[in-house]
């Protein structure tokens, strides 16, 4: 039989309102009193009732996660994101939901003015992304995994793009690179020139390329394996002189690794390649697997859930949270090869 709250006060020495109390946290109790109480909950399996406790506190205690769906793969990096904001969610006694997001704001305001969940995290944000104008002028509770262009009062997180970039470029440089090419790796469409990411990693790279005395060439490629195979093809025309590429996509910078072997070139005895922000589980399923500077996913995932509860407490926003990423060696990459060419044809 289901342990009741009677049976817990029983058990902690206190009233059933106090339990209650801790049970649905509508009343500050001492320390000393609350931990007796989960305690108690605790050896006796007692559970809470969710649907109860919120209609206690006029909360929900869920969490939506707004991913855009229909551009976007859920896979690599952002499962890390995705894991780690469910289990701070967790952590903190919140339900978390993805909820896909299908590039119409109506949508996002019917789930908020529904009273469905308590707050939203975004992913995926542009320069101008209208969920922000939309949250803001609803007066919602949200938090963002990203930068918009003026994040004056968000409650934001995001890659520090410029360390994570910089570390790449003085890796390959350390290698004796000088002819270092960045392949974007970005969704296609108009909307990538507003797409933070992508923005931010390829101005990141043109500042570093220009303070080393690199001439910065920059290649759009997809998010997918083909077409980092189809950049390996254009390499002869587009970047001939090209030693080492950064990729910022690992499913792209598969295939690309793929292209390039299928045309003869030897990775990395002829070419390298680093895939920048990628995740730990593409990497290795590479040949060979790939160096890479990894995605801070999993830390980015927990402090935005971090950022939305903070306001949920009524804590003010502070400054963006960036986080790089770290150099992680795989068998992509070595010295710069003293010279190879590219088949003729592409």
């Amino acid at each position: 039989m289901a342990a009741t709250m009677k049976d817990v006060a029983d058990r902690a020495g206190v009233s059933i309102a106090t339990v209650s109390f801790v049970v649905n946290n509508t009343k500050r109790v001492s320390p000393d009193t609350r931990e007796r109480i989960e305690r108690a909950m605790h050896e006796l399996g007692f559970r809470r009732n969710a649907v109860a406790r919120a209609l206690a506190s006029r909360r929900t205690r869920i969490i939506a996660l707004v991913y855009p769906d229909l551009e976007h793969s859920v896979r690599g990096s952002a499962t890390d994101f995705i894991s780690s904001a469910a289990q701070a969610a967790s952590d903190a006694d919140y339900n978390l939901v993805v909820w896909p997001d299908r590039g119409d704001t109506s949508q996002l305001s019917a789930l908020v003015g529904q009273g469905l969940v308590d707050g939203v995290v975004i992913m995926e944000v542009g320069l101008d992304d209208p969920r922000v104008d939309t949250l803001r002028r609803l007066k919602f509770p949200f938090a963002v995994i990203g930068r918009t262009r003026d994040t004056q009062g968000l409650y934001c997180v995001d890659i520090d793009f410029e360390a994570s970039l910089r570390t790449a470029m003085d890796y390959l440089q350390g290698l004796g690179h000088r002819q270092i090419v960045f392949v974007s790796g970005t969704r296609g469409g108009a909307s990538s020139d507003t797409y933070g990411p992508h923005v931010r990693t390829v101005q990141a790279y043109r500042q570093a390329a220009t303070e080393r005395g690199i001439r910065p060439v920059v290649l759009r490629s997809g998010q997918t394996v083909t077409s980092g195979r189809m950049i390996a093809q254009q390499l002869g025309t587009n970047a001939p002189d090209a030693t080492a590429l950064i990729v910022r996509d690992d499913a792209a910078a598969a295939g690309l690794v793929a292209g390039l072997q299928g045309r003869g070139l030897r990775v990395p005895a002829d070419v390298s390649v680093l895939s920048l922000l990628s995740s730990h589980e593409m990497a290795a399923v590479c040949h060979p697997p790939l160096t890479i500077v990894s995605s801070p996913g999993r830390e980015l995932g927990r402090l935005g859930v971090e950022a939305l509860l903070r306001q949920l407490h009524g804590a003010g926003p502070t400054e963006p949270l960036l986080r790089a990423g770290v150099l992680e060696l795989g068998e992509s990459t070595g010295p710069v090869a003293h010279a190879h060419a590219f088949p003729v044809g592409g």
